[in-house]
């Protein structure tokens, strides 16, 4: 019955009772309306319908301002409703309803726009797995500290799980059985080492989110099958590249390498190649390995920490692209002309030999100051003939729209024992820049060709913004006091474009771009292709990383299935049409989550970092302003709250709409793109909290 009672509410707007979903559904017998009570608390109680405070009925996807979704809750007490298909909610500390972190929420949406926000209405789901936390110990026995101290909770150890634990262990529980509405059993899944061994703070985090070190037995066993070296019968059918100059382009530590690249020009035609580890034909789908890259669908990279989607056998061995080593692999061949459009192109399997594992360090010294690093001599002027391709592909982009936010990335330093040393800001040369430009005429080729055959394929998309987030976004730029001239009645890339170059020279730019980039929708995996705005692409995929994401090997897998075994059966497409759509939700879902965790870490790294640093003065920009006080960043990206608490000399009321506190009687402002001088005063990596307070203010203050 609860299909019909969702189809039969499908169209309505305003809440009816259960009589008249009852006569809606021309129910006539006693017990049927019972069912339909029984159905109607089932959907109620799985977050699908709403149910008044007058027991009318209401399908909440036809309610615009009830959403419901995953809550995470900040260190900071504020929270947000986390969407799949749309922007987050802001959710204020005393909305958050007893709500703890991860609950599946049902929240009233009170303010719409650049910041939406919300309260929580009712609590539909309590997510309790992957607990992580500290085994402590408490009248002779054993409990769990969790890790989240949002999880306001009481967690027993069992005496059964607990025998190898002691005062101290970091460990992942599950929870058996519940006492009390706080209260439970856990019994202990895992031991993940001493809270003060190396590696332990990162592998904590990382099990929170299902980000898992170790492979299972299974796994272990399959990779038995797997060669270290490639086999002369695996080249067969294949086209034989490995007299071409081919080379891979990486950071120093890299180990897991996907792309290589080569470069040759045909007449006036640059010919580009982009040689993609055939990781598909290692992991199979219904094998241990495949089904254990699906689970994880993405390598994590957490400080200098990897977690890798697959065995290191295959991520830094048969499949990387080593220097020397045979090869097997994906070719993208492209023939570019002068102004960057590809004017033909060649999809095949293929094998090769790189030639040089190159680093962008040494590949920046080659192409930004003519300095050629020892080794690097006989690719020189095919590097510098690839850079000039690579600023012809970036000029094209830009010209249909490109959107380039480029937003800063902090990098961790860590001793010899886990601890953060040094917090630096990454730096983007023309090596990246060149490889990313590369990376992305390969997607866009490939998922044009599947685009062009109209088959079942997995896209990277990027939603349009939502109109009302980007004129919340100008009316905040028009309050700092700056006339945008861009006309944005209709939003394109090169109308995003536009009002970024028109803010470029703004003190606040960085900030400003940040937000605007906030205002626009996440990127992600689909089988509906609708396009990707930020790249101004009508067709984009992920295909040069199969080593480290889940779609990339997909995309691998359907390119061997319409390309080379021409399997074009409608059991096949069935077959695809279903698997692609629960694919691309799951990768999406293991991005974010992966994402998550890279957010953890860095926030409690940076902490840990300033823990030594505490009482020293350091210049930064505010980056946000909340009720509670505004948070600074500092030039190497490390960000702090000045609690309202610590500003001195007057009371500070919040504007939101102008991003600022104000003074009550000095009317002084502190807004966002302010800079300010602040002082260290306290830092916990527990907590993953930073504290500054101000000395000074751009104003001399």
């Amino acid at each position: 019955m609860k299909e019909q009672i969702l189809e039969v509410l499908k169209n309505i707007n305003d809440a009816k009772t259960a009589i008249e979903i009852n006569d809606l559904l021309n129910l006539t017998t006693v017990e049927e309306y019972q069912e339909l009570m029984a159905s109607l608390d089932e959907l109620v109680n799985s977050g699908l319908i709403y149910q008044t405070k007058k027991d009318k009925y209401l399908l909440i996807k036809n309610a615009p301002n009830l959403k419901v979704g995953k809550l995470s809750i900040n260190k900071k007490g504020f929270g947000f409703l986390i969407l799949d298909k749309e922007d987050d909610i802001y959710i204020a500390e005393e909305n958050i309803n007893n709500a703890i972190n991860n609950d599946l929420v049902l929240v009233e949406v009170l303010k719409k726009g650049l910041k939406p926000e919300g309260r929580i209405l009712k609590i539909i789901k309590r997510d309790l797995e992957n607990i992580v936390g500290e085994v402590i110990i408490k009248d002779n026995k054993m409990l769990l500290k969790p890790d989240d101290d949002k999880l306001d909770l009481t967690i027993f150890l069992t005496r059964e799980t607990t025998s190898n634990c002691v005062e101290g262990h970091k460990v992942l529980v599950h929870l058996s059985k519940k006492l009390n509405h706080k209260t439970y059993l856990a019994d202990v899944l895992k031991i993940l080492g001493h809270k003060d061994d190396a590696g332990v703070d990162i592998l904590s985090i990382a099990y929170k989110y299902a980000i898992y070190d170790e492979f299972s037995k299974e796994v272990l066993k399959e990779l038995d099958s797997i060669p270290t070296e490639v086999k002369e019968e695996e080249l067969i059918n294949r086209q034989d590249l490995t007299k071409e100059m081919i080379f891979t382009i990486d950071g120093a530590d890299t180990k897991d390498i996907d792309d290589a690249i080569s470069l040759t020009k045909e007449n006036d035609l640059y010919v580009l190649g982009v040689h993609i580890a055939d990781v598909s034909h290692y992991v199979k789908e219904n094998t241990a390995l495949g089904d254990e890259a699906y689970n994880r669908g993405t390598s994590s990279y957490l400080a200098d920490t990897v977690i890798p989607m697959l065995p290191h056998k295959l991520s830094n061995g048969i499949c990387s692209l080593n220097e020397n080593e045979l090869r097997l692999t994906m070719s993208c061949v492209m023939k570019i002309n002068n102004k960057g459009h590809i004017v033909s192109y060649d999809i095949f399997p293929s094998y090769i030999k790189s030639q040089k594992k190159m680093t962008y360090d040494n590949v920046n010294l080659i192409l930004e100051k003519n300095i050629i690093p020892k080794g690097y001599e006989p690719f020189t002027s095919t590097l510098k003939e690839m850079n000039v391709l690579a600023k012809i592909l970036r000029k094209e982009k830009i010209s249909r729209g490109y959107i380039e936010f480029d937003i800063d990335e902090a990098k961790i330093i860590q001793d010899e024992e886990g601890h953060a040393i040094d917090i630096k800001k990454r730096t983007r040369g023309d090596g990246e820049n060149l490889i990313e430009d590369f990376m992305i005429a390969a997607n866009e080729t490939v998922a044009t060709h599947i685009a062009n055959m109209e088959l079942p394929f997995i896209y990277r998309v990027h939603a349009l913004p939502n109109a009302e987030k980007i004129e919340d976004f100008l009316n905040l730029v028009k309050a700092l006091g700056y006339t945008i001239h861009t006309n944005l009645k209709e939003i394109t890339p090169k109308t995003m474009q536009s009002l970024l170059e028109e803010l470029q020279d703004k003190p606040e730019y960085f900030i400003l771009s940040t937000l605007l980039l906030r205002s626009m929708k996440k990127a992600e995996y689909s089988k509906v292709n609708i396009g990707h705005f930020g790249l101004a692409s009508s067709n984009y995929t992920h295909f040069t990383s199969p080593i480290r994401r889940l779609p990339d090997l997909i995309v691998h897998r359907l390119l061997k299935t319409y390309l080379i075994k021409k399997d074009f059966s409608m059991a096949t497409i069935n077959y695809l049409e279903n698997y692609l759509v629960t694919a691309s939700e799951h990768a999406s879902e293991r991005e974010v989550a992966s994402v998550n965790a890279e957010r953890d870490v860095a926030d409690m790294k940076m902490a840990e970092y300033m823990e030594s640093h505490i009482g020293e003065i350091y210049d930064g920009i505010i980056s946000s302003v909340t009720n509670f006080g505004f948070f600074v960043q500092l030039e190497n990206l490390i960000e702090g709250l000045v609690h309202v608490n610590t500003l001195k000399g007057d009371y500070y009321n919040y504007v939101p709409e102008l991003l600022s506190l104000i003074g009550k009687s000095t009317k002084k402002v502190y807004r966002v793109g302010n800079h300010v001088q602040i002082k260290v005063i306290n830092a916990s990596k527990e907590n993953a909290l930073i504290d500054f307070e101000i000395v000074g203010d751009q104003n001399g203050n």
